[in-house]
């Protein structure tokens, strides 16, 4: 290819092409994570972000630069999920800004959308870190700026670009010393340098193939009077075992048996070196914990069977619901909590609040599904309570995109800190008060969160081995062992201080009542002026989600 300039035609071609090679490599994203635990989802949601864009640009007939414009900025900004998925749709966002208004792009033209891109994406994070996606787009808009005028050839800007940001990214753990540590580049980096391959292999005029489908929602939304569907396993579970030892038919029997308790509809089919496996379950964490314990895992892929079957059910449900919300009585005031695990969910409803969007760390809700919680909430006011670090950037973007109510986004980072900014609300005091005492109670919550590890590495000086269970804090690792309980208590002991009053435990899923009341008593031993307080969370992949006060 030598042309110096291409059309709508062509740079939908690319773009499609990018967002099919970053999707054809989200899981080598995913193994990236920093940290080793079973939920690294820095590729699916970049994935999810430029997918939702994809299906538009795959659906336009309109084949004008403006048309294509649009269709990239709005369906990558309402699909966004996740701290690096919000951050691609903004940098999508300010490159089209500069594209919209020319029917062919050259190299100048290329240069300085990419410059509005960068511009666009640091504004939109409160404090942009370096050794992240940012610097990586910033090296590539910073050597387009460079390079545009000096030659016509695209080719030869492109491959000068992308070798620019390949540099980049690997100069990350150098600028990151986290991901020194865990011998990683930046995984949001790496899933940009991926987009823009893939769209220099579309303009190279690579064989690709470029069809689409809307990427479905990954996570759902409920009013809390939300009935559930009777279906009796409701996850349907894939996954590829990669073998690391030898899978013998008594591993072959007993694993299926242990599927068949959890779950049915199930397929194991083994050789040497994979084990293809397929259940309905309705605990896929478990499925995953007990199969990593036979070698690593890909082409993971995890379907909700109560929304697929039902999907006309649900949407009739939900406009019959919204009709319901219409016809009510505007509130003054609302809450939205992102929430994930059946008694978490109960906490919630019992504390006032009136929509969760079921979703969390292990998938992120989107912009999109943050506007539709908002839309189903008849209050003028509303408060949004992400609960994971990387949702807020989701919830402020949907904050923006809404015009007829008040969204106020209260920062928190973890379901504790949600649960405290909720329990801080007083309905006497005004929208500003509130805001600004529940910060200030979010401000007094540490958390710590009770997991595995799902690969070897070392951070923060500590060995951690594969199938370890690791104590995470808010500011890194806590500690690092083999018991549960024994690793629950060592987070706490890092965590209380001589000014903590109050421990709370959400033990998850996989840990049962008689083990989380020993561990309850274990620590009214160990803090025998401390209100401990139990709850069931019924959280997956977190074996206990606890917090001090």
């Amino acid at each position: 290819m030598n042309t110096n300039t291409v059309d709508a035609k062509m740079l939908g071609r690319m773009f499609l092409s990018g967002a099919k090679n970053l999707e054809a490599k989200k899981e080598w994203i995913n193994e990236l994570n920093v940290f080793p635990v079973p939920d690294g989802d820095t590729g699916t949601n970049m994935t999810l972000t430029i997918m939702s864009a994809a299906s538009e640009v795959s659906a336009l007939s309109d084949s004008s630069m403006k048309a294509l414009a649009k269709a990239i900025s709005s369906g990558s900004l309402r699909g966004a999920r996740g701290n690096s998925g919000v951050i691609l749709s903004q940098l999508l966002r300010g490159f089209t800004k500069v594209i919209e208004h020319y029917d062919t792009v050259d190299a100048v033209i290329f240069a300085r959308a990419f410059e509005k891109g960068v511009e666009t994406a640091y504004k939109a994070v409160m404090k942009p870190k370096e050794g992240t996606i940012l610097t990586v787009a910033r090296g590539a808009a910073e050597k387009a700026l460079e390079i545009a005028g000096e030659s016509d050839s695209l080719e030869t800007f492109f491959t000068d670009v992308i070798a620019e940001a390949e540099l980049v990214l690997s100069r990350t753990p150098d600028m990151l010393p986290v991901l020194k540590e865990a011998g990683v580049v930046d995984s949001g980096g790496q899933g940009l340098l991926e987009v823009l391959k893939g769209a220099f292999d579309g303009y190279m005029g690579k064989e690709i193939d470029l069809n689409f489908e809307k990427p479905k929602t990954a996570v759902s939304g409920k009013p809390v009077s939300a009935e559930e569907s009777n279906i009796k396993f409701g996850y349907c579970t894939e996954f590829i075992i990669m073998l690391e030892k030898q899978f013998t038919e008594k591993d072959e029997h007993e694993f299926k048996e242990y599927l068949m308790s959890i779950g049915d509809s199930l397929v194991v089919v083994a050789d040497d070196e994979i084990v293809k496996v397929h259940v309905h379950t309705n605990d896929p964490g478990e499925a995953i914990q007990r199969a990593l314990t036979y070698g690593q895992l890909s082409n993971m892929k995890i379907d909700n069977m109560r929304l697929e079957h039902h999907e006309k059910v649900i949407k009739e449900a939900e406009k019959m619901a919204a009709q319901q919300a219409a016809a009510e009585p505007e509130k003054e005031v609302g809450f939205i909590s992102v929430s994930v695990g059946a008694g978490m969910g109960e906490i919630f409803k019992e504390l006032g609040a009136d929509y969760l969007i079921e979703g969390g760390q292990t998938m992120n809700p989107s912009t999109e599904d943050v506007l539709q919680a908002i839309e189903r909430v008849n209050a003028k006011n509303i408060f949004i309570f992400p609960n994971n670090k990387n949702i807020i950037l989701a919830a402020n973007q949907a904050r923006d995109l809404t015009e007829d109510k008040n969204i106020i986004v209260i920062p928190t980072k973890t379901i504790p800190q949600g649960i405290t900014a909720l329990i801080s609300y007083i309905p006497d005091k005004t929208v500003e008060q509130n805001t600004e005492e529940m910060m200030e109670a979010v401000g007094n919550v540490k958390t710590g969160q009770i997991t595995y590890a799902v690969r070897d590495t070392k951070i923060d000086d500590k060995e951690i081995r594969q199938g370890d269970i690791m104590g995470i804090g808010d500011h890194g690792l806590l500690a690092v062992g083999t018991g549960i309980e024994d690793i629950t208590v060592a987070a706490l002991q890092e965590m209380t201080d001589e000014d903590s009053e109050i421990i709370s435990v959400y033990y998850g899923q996989d840990v049962s009542e008689e083990d989380a009341e020993h561990l309850a008593e274990r620590l009214e031993e160990q803090y025998p002026d401390f209100d401990i307080e139990i709850h069931n969370g019924g959280q997956p992949i977190y074996y206990y989600i606890v917090s001090v006060e």
